[in-house]
């Protein structure tokens, strides 16, 4: 899978390194944004979120595409929360929500929180302490603190 990882999108990071939002554009000009999120009871428990921002998709951000871009999109989306870690070496945890899509059961683990499963060991490896709960649609990703 890391061979991937080298085909990634133009990313265009926030103006303020410790910022959190960056963008991209896919080839097909599906323009994406990258959401940083902290946890007002915990500064260290970051929310990732991302989806679509083009006006084509009514405000829509978590549509589904299909321009047969989704490894290169979700590339692009590990090299961006990579960039984030290195400007944030102190959370030590993050957040995802795999939104259902159009026409499926919102309980359960969804078909995004399952393309969400496959790529986390690539970002948060557990060789570096990260561990993984899974809850339905969400994933908690923590680091354990080496006491």
């Amino acid at each position: 899978m890391n061979a991937g990882l080298t085909n990634s999108f133009t990313i265009i990071p926030p103006a303020i390194p410790s910022a959190g939002v960056y963008f991209f554009t896919t080839d097909s000009g599906v323009k994406y944004e990258v959401r940083f999120g902290r946890r007002k009871d915990n500064i260290l428990h970051a929310t990732i979120v991302f989806g679509v921002i083009n006006d084509e998709y009514e405000g829509e951000e978590y549509v589904e595409t299909n321009r047969g871009e989704v490894y290169r999109v979700m590339a692009t989306l590990v090299k961006v929360i990579h960039m984030f870690m290195a400007e944030h070496t102190k959370v030590m945890t993050y957040e995802f929500t795999g939104t259902a899509k159009e026409g499926e059961p919102d309980e359960g683990a969804t078909a995004r929180i399952n393309l969400y499963k496959r790529y986390l060991p690539v970002i948060f490896p557990s060789s570096e302490g990260w561990t993984f709960k899974f809850q339905g649609s969400n994933a908690v990703v923590t680091k354990k603190d080496k006491i």
